[in-house]
């Protein structure tokens, strides 16, 4: 099965060298989405031998996520695997995240941090990702324990059913929100994860907010509001 690397990134250029040089040991291309980088995030990409998808302008995690899909897509992917450029999760575990969907299992693979946890998450982090996690389980009979990883795997029936319409960072639950909806199956897998000084510029507690606020929001447009809304 052909597997393609979608890593979005935004000034990594301190970083996504030896993220791409290990992920090509794993899969069959990279594609680095740079999303507006003032830095030299996308020749350093080049460099290390990922194929580079540029944004001019920032646009959004949810937007360079999906640019990355539909080249993947484009140059015939059966499976796609998302993974931070900041150096947050480890390429090698690559094997571990796209299992489930090589065996047949899944149509989405989540790299969990707590499924068996080798993290150093700071506390304000792990209490925000709970909170998210929890709004997008209760009440549904299939819960997950991370919401909030982008380390994932995705079929090709799963990125050809499912569109992704936030440019944000909602973008992460709007997919799990809308694969759910579409019985298509989720599973976990345990994938570590290390955060430094510079894994985020985002400020956390409002990010945390805007993620939440989006679960509500998805869940009931989508959940609520019949087939029509996951088209």
């Amino acid at each position: 099965m052909r597997t393609i690397a979608v890593i979005p990134c935004l000034n990594e250029a301190a970083f996504i060298s030896d993220i791409v040089v290990k992920a090509l040991k794993h899969v069959d291309r990279v594609f680095v989405v740079d999303d507006g980088s003032g830095d030299r995030t996308a020749e350093v990409a080049r460099q290390a031998g990922a194929e580079v998808i540029r944004h001019e302008k920032r646009r959004g995690a949810g937007a360079a996520t999906r640019s990355g899909f539909q080249a993947a897509l484009k140059e015939g992917a059966d499976i796609v695997v998302t993974l931070d450029g900041d150096g947050q999760h480890d390429a090698s575990e690559i094997p571990v995240v796209i299992g489930p969907l090589l065996t047949g299992g899944a149509d989405l693979a989540i790299g969990s941090r707590f499924v068996k946890p080798d993290t150093n998450m700071p506390p304000y982090r792990n209490l925000g990702i709970y909170i998210i996690t929890w709004l997008y389980n209760i009440g549904s009979k299939d819960k997950i324990t991370d919401s909030q990883s982008c380390f994932r795997s995705y079929s090709r029936r799963l990125l050809e059913t499912v569109e992704i319409t936030r440019d944000d960072f909602g973008f992460s639950i709007e997919v799990l929100v809308k694969a759910r909806k579409k019985e298509l199956k989720i599973v976990e897998v345990p994938a570590s994860c290390y955060y430094h000084a510079d894994s985020s510029t985002l400020d956390p507690i409002t990010h945390g907010l805007g993620v939440a606020w989006s679960v509500i929001q998805l869940r009931a447009a989508i959940e609520l509001c019949g087939p029509k809304a996951v088209l």
